[in-house]
C-alpha cells in the first residue's frame, strides 16, 4: 500500500512543481509581518484511497494520494485554514497531517448528527510555527429565548458554527467558521444567515474592549451579492473585502452566473469594528488549470473540491 510520505511518481511530482509555481504567483509568501487566513469547503473530506492514481484502476473513493498531496500543498500556504465538510472518516485528514509534519496541528468539532448535519465536522488546520491556540474553542448555540421568539429563527443551526481563538505575535484573533444549510430553497437559508449575523454583532460589541480580532469565514451558500441571502448575511454590518467580490467561489460557476457561497468577513463600522489588524489583500486560488487536466470539472471536484479556497492577508505586529 502506498503512503503519502513516500516519493510520488514522476508525473505527480511534475504536477506538484506546476502547482507550487502557481501558488507562488497567487498567494503571498509567509513572513514575520503578515498573517494568512484561509477557508475551504473541501468536498466530502473523509475517506481516502492510498494509491497514487497512476495504475489506471477504478477505485472508490476517488480522492487518492495524488489528490491529497495537492490539497495539502494548498493548505500549507496558509497560517490557519478553516475547513468545511470534514467527514466522520478521518483517513484523508490524518494522512494529510502526517505529510504536513509536526509543526502543523488541527482542532475540530465532532460530527453533526441528524440528516441536515450530514455527518460533517468543522475544522481548523494551522501552522504552529506561525500561530498558536489562545484558549477559546466553542460552538455557537442559540439560547432558548431566541428560539422561542416568533420573529427569530425557530431551530438551532443545522451545523453549529465553530469559534476558535488564535494568537500570532501580539495579535489575538477569533475565527468563526460555518457551513450554512443549503436546504430545498434559498429562502430556507435566510434564518440561519440572519441568526449568525446577529450573533456576530453581539459578540463584537461585548468583546471589542479586549481588542480581539473577530472574523467570520466559511461556506454560507449565498447565491449573489445583493440578493436576500446576501442582505441577511450583511444585515448587522459584516463586510467582505472588495477583492473577494471579484473572484469565483465554485469551479462550476463563472462570470454572471457566479455564486458567492464562501466568504471572509468582519465588522468595520465604528460601534462594531472588530478588526484591529490591517487588511492587506484577499483572493481565491484556481487549481483547475493545473490539476487533472484530462478530467471533467465534475470528476475533479471529487478529487480536489467543487469550491475554490479563499484567503485573506493581514499585517501583524
Amino acid at each position: 500500500m502506498a503512503t503519502i510520505l513516500e516519493a510520488p511518481p514522476p508525473a505527480v511530482a511534475s504536477e506538484q512543481q506546476s502547482l507550487a509555481g502557481s501558488l507562488d504567483a497567487t498567494i503571498p509568501s509567509k513572513h514575520d509581518g503578515n498573517l494568512l487566513i484561509g477557508t475551504w469547503n473541501i468536498r466530502r473530506f473523509g475517506n481516502l484511497t492510498r494509491d497514487w492514481g497512476t495504475s489506471g484502476n477504478d477505485y472508490s473513493p476517488k480522492r487518492d494520494l495524488r489528490s491529497l498531496l495537492s490539497i495539502a500543498s494548498i493548505i500549507s500556504r496558509f497560517d490557519v485554514c478553516a475547513v468545511q465538510e470534514v467527514g466522520s472518516n478521518l483517513r484523508a485528514l490524518r494522512d494529510m497531517m502526517k505529510y504536513l509534519g509536526d509543526r502543523w496541528a488541527f482542532i475540530m468539532t465532532d460530527v453533526t448528527r441528524g440528516k441536515k448535519g450530514n455527518s460533517e465536522r468543522l475544522a481548523y488546520i494551522f501552522d504552529t510555527d506561525r500561530v498558536q491556540l489562545s484558549g477559546l474553542a466553542c460552538e455557537l448555540v442559540l439560547p432558548p429565548e431566541v428560539l422561542g421568539d416568533p420573529s427569530n429563527i425557530s431551530k438551532q443551526f443545522a451545523r453549529t458554527p465553530y469559534a476558535v481563538s488564535f494568537r500570532a505575535g501580539s495579535e489575538t484573533f477569533i475565527l468563526v467558521t460555518a457551513h450554512i444549510l443549503y436546504g430545498d430553497s434559498s429562502q430556507e437559508r435566510v434564518p440561519e444567515l440572519e441568526a449568525i449575523a446577529e450573533w456576530m454583532a453581539e459578540w463584537a460589541k461585548s468583546s471589542k474592549r479586549f481588542h480581539h480580532n473577530l472574523i467570520l469565514l466559511g461556506d454560507f451558500n449565498i447565491d449573489r451579492k445583493g440578493d436576500p441571502l446576501w442582505d441577511a448575511f450583511s444585515s448587522t454590518g459584516l463586510v467582505v473585502p472588495d477583492a473577494l467580490n471579484r473572484v469565483p467561489r465554485s469551479i462550476f460557476h463563472a462570470g454572471k452566473d457566479d455564486k458567492f457561497y464562501d466568504q471572509i468577513a468582519w465588522f468595520t463600522r465604528s460601534k462594531k469594528a472588530q478588526l484591529n489588524m490591517s487588511f492587506l489583500d484577499a483572493g481565491n486560488f484556481d487549481f483547475v488549470p493545473i490539476l487533472y487536466p484530462s478530467l471533467t470539472r465534475q470528476q475533479l471536484s471529487h478529487r480536489i473540491s467543487d469550491h475554490y479556497p479563499l484567503w485573506a492577508e493581514f499585517a501583524r505586529r
